[in-house]
């Protein structure tokens, strides 16, 4: 019987074969998956910020001999849109402490007794300050629910910031087609806008007489945003002011500046400062049609820059200690009383008193 070689020859080379292929796949290192791409990271724009330290140099030795002399310096303090480190005062032999007003504004107080050296009536006061640009977009500004009970003293008027008579009557037309907190603080925003101009002449930041103010359309940024928070409160808006200083050069002694807020249910405290729009449009030459001098309009809707620190908030105020000659309009100087008489605190150079501002 002839055998069948062939078979088994194919056989063989077939079971070769599988024996080559799995050495083959034993031997062979299993290639790495490839790598993931990273995940981009979305970048987020920087917050402007300054720091850095404000200080108030007071000279009193050109008052006579014999006279107590009594120096009240509004300092800055911690609060949700600004970290302040405790001032320090350097005033010798002098009575210095750190007060707080019924208000809760913070401040240094000096006194030099009557049989004190008039040589040695000088001190300084300063304090280190960090804030950052404050931003809330429109679509943020969110109103739900209703003004509660404990805004009762932003809804308040005082000596100047009346809300009652003409304000109330102004403030009924200005919002008489808004039914919403958000659209009457929008419209009496828009209507400061078209209807005030900045005044340089004015002395200071203004006194904020708001009736006066109806009639003369003009002033400076105490007085714009005085007629903006009485306009709010006429309206049940409640609103505030604050009054500080800008941290925007070297010498900022008279960089004083005064800007506000409204309450706006279910979103909080919104700043507005339409003093600063009409400043910028007077400044830079700008007709208020001008894309410029509207958007300015729009930064200044729910923000506020940087290169500022508040130093006190309220009106008619009574300092701590009592000062001798009534209620203060508001405390964004500092004040000085000779013998119960007030120092001009408009004018640093005969008070004499200078701030200064030393960036980080």
């Amino acid at each position: 019987m002839k055998k069948n070689y062939t078979g088994k020859l194919a056989f063989l080379l077939a079971l070769l074969l599988s024996l080559t292929m799995a050495l083959a796949a034993c031997g062979k290192s299993e290639e790495p998956a490839p790598a993931e791409e990273p995940a981009e990271v979305e970048e987020t724009a920087e917050v402007p910020t300054v720091s850095g330290t404000v200080k108030t140099d007071i000279d009193m030795t050109g008052y006579e001999a014999g006279k107590v002399v009594r120096v009240w310096v509004p300092v800055g303090q911690q609060n949700e849109d600004q970290e302040v480190e405790e001032a320090v005062i350097d005033a010798g032999d002098a009575k210095a402490e750190i007060t707080t007003d019924a208000n809760g504004n913070k401040m240094a107080y000096i006194e030099w007794a009557a049989d004190a050296d008039p040589a040695s009536r000088k001190a300084s006061v300063s304090f280190h300050a960090k804030r950052s640009e404050i931003k809330i977009a429109p679509e943020d500004m969110k109103e739900e629910g209703e003004v509660g009970d404990d805004m009762a003293e932003y809804l308040a008027g005082s000596k100047m910031v009346v809300v009652d008579g003409v304000v109330k009557e102004q403030a009924d037309e200005i919002t008489a087609n808004e039914t919403t907190v958000l659209g009457k603080a929008r419209a009496i925003y828009d209507w400061i806008y078209e209807n005030f101009e900045r005044d340089n002449d004015v002395v200071g930041c203004g006194q904020g007489d708001v009736c006066d103010l109806l009639v003369t359309r003009a002033g400076k940024c105490t007085d714009i945003n005085s007629v903006f928070v009485a306009l709010c409160r006429a309206s049940g808006i409640p609103a505030r002011e604050m009054f500080g200083i800008r941290m925007n050069d070297a010498d900022i002694t008279g960089n004083q500046h005064c800007w506000a807020q409204f309450y706006l249910p279910g979103t909080g405290w919104v700043y507005a400062d339409p003093a600063d729009v009409l400043k910028a449009v007077l400044t830079n030459e700008w007709e208020k049609t001008d894309a410029e001098a509207l958007e300015t309009k729009e930064y200044y809707w729910g923000g506020v820059d940087e290169k500022r620190v508040e130093l006190s908030r309220g009106r008619d105020l009574t300092l701590s200690p009592a000062q001798d000659a009534g209620d203060l309009n508001d405390f964004g100087y500092p004040y000085a009383e000779v013998d119960g008489e007030i120092v001009d605190f408009y004018h640093p150079a005969d008070f004499v008193y200078t701030i200064s501002f030393t960036e980080d």
